[in-house]
């Protein structure tokens, strides 16, 4: 960008600033975007918000990820790698030439120290928790330039278990790793920017390594906060991306000629999990009878605007447990797009249900639903809570409807907690490298089902998880789920809803932008002005 071209641009960014009532945003060389919030930490150990996830893609590096293009499982750290020992280990060579920002050799002894950090009971990381189930140890072998994981047991691509980002060791003094240390606001990484954490901002700068040449110097991250403000200054050019925007404003944005809408594939299905503990709910056949009231069409078109002629709408609907593009998503299951009324009706009396007043009745009493919604999913599907309640009141169903605070959806609902309170809960669910369900559908025992929502327990289910536990193979894993798919489908623990895409906005002076699904900057260092 010429000095003209970014003094210009620094004007329009002032004026647009100041016709929103706000203060202009950018210096001059700076490439301005806004997150939904500012990162809570840029150390990975602690991540928890997608804006965190986001910025960690931009200053470390992950030991393995996927293509945004070909979704393949690639690293830029390794070299080489080997299946040990009948598959329980993997061996990683560490490829010359990596630096870190200050300037040292990245190499094995990081891999295995980030591993142990997050071994370390000490270190109070909620992601760790995966990665502490997975991998029993890590092992430096100096001679090789090669570090070798021990699982707990043989994973069908053990890789997926290693996508970790790797932390320098040399910036720490032990395993037991504290969030409140000053490398969660001025890490050293490997990725292709460096980045520094003010009150207000996150500036990250480009640095040209082995493996990395990013092409954009300068970012800005900055808070949103209002939607439209983020939106009108987008287009009046006082920032240059917008990584969400709110459904209401796609059309705005979409209708101006300076900027491009983006899909960003969170990875993520919608849910209604239903309690299968309620004596009503134990009943397969009214679960059905439930899907069968919902009118998917109508709750998204109510809920998150989309055109029901739109012949690529942002939000596709899921028959089960898996986003369309995942190679365990069950194409040969239907997807029940519309409500069925007649079948429902034939179902629910098959139960032994009766219609009295437009209400369903059993043993004389009518049905009532007590439903709750992840408060936070409000910003995404605007009254997603009401028009179902809604739509299974005229099916029958009196329903009473909750919103249940975010913090206590992390801390109960996906934990089992709030069970004896609801009898179904409205969620979603998001995957980054792994897409690994087990959690969510297997009896709750141990280490098991820890994230079964209603204690949900089937033993063909838990034999389908069995055996994609005990896969060898991609195509054994994927025949596993496929199943699963299918089970869950007819079973309905939980009524599946749909995929949404998020909606991200660049100007167009920012070309090759590829958006990578759930981390986003994966493929930065094509991004260009």
């Amino acid at each position: 960008m010429s000095t003209f071209h970014r003094t210009s641009w620094s004007i329009r960014a002032g004026l647009a600033g100041l016709a929103l009532g706000v203060l202009p945003l950018l210096a001059a060389a700076d490439i301005g975007y806004y997150e939904e919030s500012l990162p809570t930490s840029l150390n990975p150990l602690f991540a928890r918000t997608m804006s965190d996830r986001r910025s960690d893609e931009l200053v470390f590096d992950r030991l393995f990820y996927r293509s945004a293009i070909t979704n393949e499982l690639k690293s830029r750290l390794v070299s080489q790698f080997e299946r040990l020992d009948d598959g329980k280990k993997l061996k990683v060579v560490i490829r010359d030439g990596v630096k870190w920002h200050d300037g040292k050799s990245l190499g094995p002894d990081d891999v295995c120290f980030t591993l142990d950090t997050m071994l370390d009971p000490g270190t109070p990381a909620e992601m760790a928790t995966e990665f502490r189930e997975a991998i029993q140890s890590c092992e430096v072998v100096k001679s090789e330039n090669a570090a070798v994981f021990t699982f707990n047991k043989v994973y069908h691509n053990p890789r997926e278990r290693v996508a970790f980002h790797v932390l320098p060791k040399h910036a720490f003094d032990g395993t037991a790793v504290s969030p409140d240390l000053d490398f969660s606001s001025r890490p050293v990484g490997s990725g292709p920017m460096k980045a520094s954490r003010g009150r207000r901002e996150v500036r990250f700068t480009a640095f040209p390594n082995g493996h990395h040449n990013a092409k954009i110097t300068d970012l800005l991250l900055s808070e949103g906060n209002d939607p439209l403000v983020q939106v009108k200054t987008l287009i009046n050019g006082g920032v240059f991306g917008v990584i969400s925007v709110a459904p209401q404003y796609r059309d705005e944005v979409a209708a101006s000629d300076d900027v491009a809408l983006k899909s960003y594939d969170l990875r993520s299905w919608w849910f209604v999990a239903l309690n299968t503990n309620t004596p009503t709910l134990q009943d397969k056949r009214v679960r059905q009878a439930i899907n069968l009231t919902l009118d998917r069409s109508k709750l998204r078109e109510l809920t998150i605007g989309v055109d029901p002629d739109d012949d690529n709408p942002p939000c596709e609907f899921v028959s089960g447990p898996f986003v369309q593009s995942s190679p365990f998503y069950n194409r040969a299951v239907p997807i029940q797009e519309h409500s069925d009324p007649a079948r429902a009706k034939e179902l629910m009396t098959q139960a032994g249900a009766s219609m009295n007043a437009g209400r369903w009745l059993i043993n004389g009493q009518p049905i009532t639903l007590r439903i709750g919604m992840n408060s936070q999913l409000d910003g995404e599907a605007r009254d997603l809570l009401n028009q179902i309640g809604n739509q299974l009141q005229e099916g029958g169903f009196d329903r009473q409807v909750f919103k249940v605070p975010n913090d206590e959806w992390a801390q109960k609902a996906v934990t089992g907690r709030l069970k004896d309170q609801f009898d179904a809960l409205i969620g979603k669910w998001s995957f980054g490298v792994v897409e690994d369900v087990n959690d969510m559908f297997h009896t709750r025992a141990g280490q098991q089902g820890k994230y079964n929502i209603f204690d949900y327990t089937n033993s063909q289910v838990d034999g389908i998880l069995s055996r994609y536990d005990a896969a060898r193979t991609d195509t054994e894993a994927q025949d596993a789920y496929h199943d699963l798919h299918a089970m869950l489908a007819d079973e309905l623990p939980y009524i599946f809803l749909w995929k949404l895409d998020t909606k991200s906005a660049w100007r167009n002076e920012v070309k090759n932008g590829t958006i990578t699904p759930y981390f986003y900057f994966t493929e930065f260092d094509g991004w260009r002005l």
